[in-house]
């Protein structure tokens, strides 16, 4: 795609027609679909365990995943212009990296985005503690270092990507989705949701991996040190298909072990586009204009063995 064309596609001044469409994709709403594709996950988690399901912490459940990953995404934004990051981002492949462009690009002030950010983790916080007296307070042990996880994984002083623990936290935070998914129709906790979320969370993993390959000069240069800026280029797209593995290995184990039933091993054939991504990531790690497929790829893999995995375990739970 030329630079032409992707400034196209960016947003711009007179964009959206008024401020509620503005503010609803400054969000980058698309991506939202990660953490709804978690909470699905914890949801068939507890209904494979025999859990009646509760439709209303179902939907305030998803509501506040939603509400937290829209935050963290904005918050990204603003601490992202801070450190010059996105700004200094040319290679970008819009809309999967370099941020929403809202900053850049007029739309917002940092100023109006840090307000938006932080307003929006007031009220999943808000939200958060009302869904703690309903369910025990056990759920505010997971919400609180999920919180705190995404709001660190950008925020200064910590800035945990910039630290090379990045993945650490995608890996975490999601996974922590499907736990307090389980968790709110569960009302205790149980080791099902890690054997169920565990290979969804690296793939979440795999896809922030993946991204930060467009970014790398621009993340070099403003200090943030993630794994992709760390080691070589070469190594780095090593560890993309190491990750898809993993992934693979914990389906299959899990389903000899019995943790899982065995029909969920079909949910890895969307996996086989991780394949193919990691095999065009090998071919044009340096090449940022050329990765937009295998970025695409790695996202119908992530949300594809969600989405099979949610309906093989509510069909075996019939």
């Amino acid at each position: 795609m030329t630079n032409n064309a992707k400034l196209l596609l960016e947003p711009a001044i007179g964009t959206y027609a008024n401020n509620i469409t503005k503010y609803f994709f400054a969000t980058r709403p698309a991506f939202l679909l990660a953490a709804l594709a978690a909470c699905l996950l914890g949801l068939a988690s507890a209904k494979l365990s025999g859990v009646n399901l509760n439709v209303a912490f179902a939907m305030a459940t998803i509501l506040l995943a939603l509400v937290v990953h829209a935050a963290v995404n904005v918050l990204n934004d603003y601490f992202d212009a801070l450190s010059s990051a996105d700004a200094f981002n040319t290679e970008r492949v819009y809309p999967f990296t370099g941020g929403s462009r809202f900053i850049q690009n007029g739309l917002f002030t940092p100023q109006q985005t840090a307000r938006f950010g932080y307003g929006l983790l007031l009220v999943a916080m808000l939200g958060g503690l009302w869904l703690v007296a309903e369910v025990g307070k056990g759920l505010l042990l997971i919400g609180g270092v999920g919180l705190f996880i995404g709001w660190a994984y950008s925020a200064t002083p910590l800035s945990l990507n910039s630290r090379g623990l990045g993945e650490v936290c995608v890996l975490l935070g999601f996974l922590g989705v499907v736990i307090g998914a389980d968790f709110v129709q569960r009302i205790s906790f149980s080791w099902q949701p890690v054997f169920v979320g565990f290979p969804y969370a690296l793939l979440v993993t795999n896809l922030l991996f993946i991204n930060q390959f467009p970014d790398y000069k621009a993340d070099k240069l403003a200090g943030k040190h993630h794994w992709v800026v760390r080691l070589p280029l070469t190594t780095a797209a090593n560890i993309y298909p190491i990750l898809v593995l993993l992934a693979c290995v914990w389906l299959l184990a899990m389903a000899l072990l019995q943790r899982l039933p065995a029909m969920t091993l079909w949910s890895a054939l969307p996996l086989l586009f991780a394949l193919r991504a990691a095999w065009l990531l090998q071919q044009h790690y340096a090449e940022p204009a050329k990765l937009r497929p295998a970025i695409q790829l790695t996202l119908l893999a992530m949300l594809g063995h969600a989405l099979l995995l949610t309906l093989l375990l509510f069909w075996n739970a019939r």
